[in-house]
């Protein structure tokens, strides 16, 4: 089984710096599974998206858009449950 390739945009790499970082850890421990698993149990499909994807970590969410063609995986926001969402993709 071949490895998918994770990329952070800028922007989600600046929400979880501002995390507390206990869950800065289970976050990145969770997008490091996305490279074996893009599809890990209790992801859901992002309605009126082509390729994005949501994990839940306790209050905390990944967006994330998966290129099954290139093994590619784009973080695209990481924060909080009631903040996540808005300007989704």
């Amino acid at each position: 089984m071949a490895l998918f390739e994770i990329r952070w945009k800028k922007s989600a790499k600046a929400e979880l710096r501002k995390l507390p970082t206990p869950v800065i850890q289970r976050i990145i421990k969770a997008v490091e599974n996305l490279a074996i698993y893009p599809y890990p149990q209790g992801c859901r499909k992002i309605q009126g998206t082509a390729h994005t994807y949501r994990i839940r970590i306790g209050d905390y969410r990944v967006l994330y858009s998966v290129t099954s063609s290139l093994l590619l995986i784009d973080i695209i926001r990481a924060g909080h449950r009631k903040d996540v969402y808005d300007n989704c993709p």
